[in-house]
């Protein structure tokens, strides 16, 4: 059975599956859909066209679905979908996309902390992490795995590859490589991930692969054009090292990062 707090407003169209629980003071709008066993904390909103999965929790204060904060968006229908399993902590804000049916998307498994901010048009993926106060703005991609540390801003329309790792107070400027470790204002790659890698249980050989990747395309004299050829020669058919020149040419040739607005995209 879902449990609804006496002092809880739940819109007559909301979808909630079996085992929901809501807080005392919270409001879910008419079109949202909520997972089984979700557990939705007090004095949280939830608003426009919302899909969240199963088993997630959302703590007290959170604001989830609201229109965007930006100029562009003239009241079309837009969407934030949520995966299962997926912890936001208190005061975490997620707006609804820019854009006819346009998502902000937030995959399964992750952790928000508290009050971590995702803007429209957003995409994170499975197995996150963005630590307290990250803000990120429209159009931020954060793939797979990645942990993004405490008080950390993004531009928009930047990327933050798989498995990358961005050190707290940092400014994502620029795209930030899957597997990298980042700091800095603007973040810079510093090194491997090698922990997280170690964690995610990449193996022994496939770390050393992208270790000798990083060093070329870090610690040498090469630009990037020339370490990615360089690269080319010598993946010796590494899926990591495949995916990091995939991701690294489409930085440089403009379908990602900033570039990924169509204003700035290279002609």
């Amino acid at each position: 059975m879902t449990k609804v707090h006496a002092a809880a407003i739940v819109a007559p169209g909301a979808e909630l599956a079996e085992g929901v629980e809501v807080g005392p003071y919270s409001i879910i709008g008419e079109h949202a859909r909520i997972g089984g066993n979700t557990i939705i904390g007090p004095h949280v909103l939830i608003d426009g066209h919302c899909a969240i999965g199963e088993g997630c929790s959302i703590g007290m204060g959170a604001v989830i679905g609201t229109i965007p904060q930006d100029d562009k968006y003239h009241g079309e229908p837009s969407q934030v979908v949520i995966g299962d399993r997926t912890r936001i902590r208190e005061y975490v804000t997620i707006n609804r996309a820019t854009g006819e049916e346009a998502v902000t998307n937030v995959g399964n498994d992750c952790l928000l902390m508290a009050y971590c901010h995702l803007a429209h048009n957003c995409k994170v993926g499975n197995g996150v992490s963005i630590a307290n106060y990250g803000g990120m703005s429209g159009h931020t991609v954060i793939e797979d795995s990645a942990v993004i540390g405490g008080m950390v801003g993004s531009h928009q329309f930047v990327r933050v590859g798989r498995m990358a790792m961005v050190s707290g107070f940092s400014k994502i400027s620029v795209d930030i490589p899957p597997f990298a470790l980042a700091d800095g204002k603007p973040a810079k790659v510093v090194a491997l991930n090698v922990r997280g890698l170690r964690r995610m249980g990449l193996s022994v050989e496939n770390r050393t692969q992208l270790a000798k990747a990083f060093k070329l395309l870090y610690r040498s004299d090469l630009n990037l054009s020339q370490a990615l050829e360089q690269l080319a020669k010598q993946t010796d058919g590494c899926a990591e090292v495949e995916y990091l020149m995939e991701f690294l040419k489409k930085t440089r040739d403009g379908y990602a990062g900033r570039a990924n607005d169509p204003a700035g995209k290279k002609k």
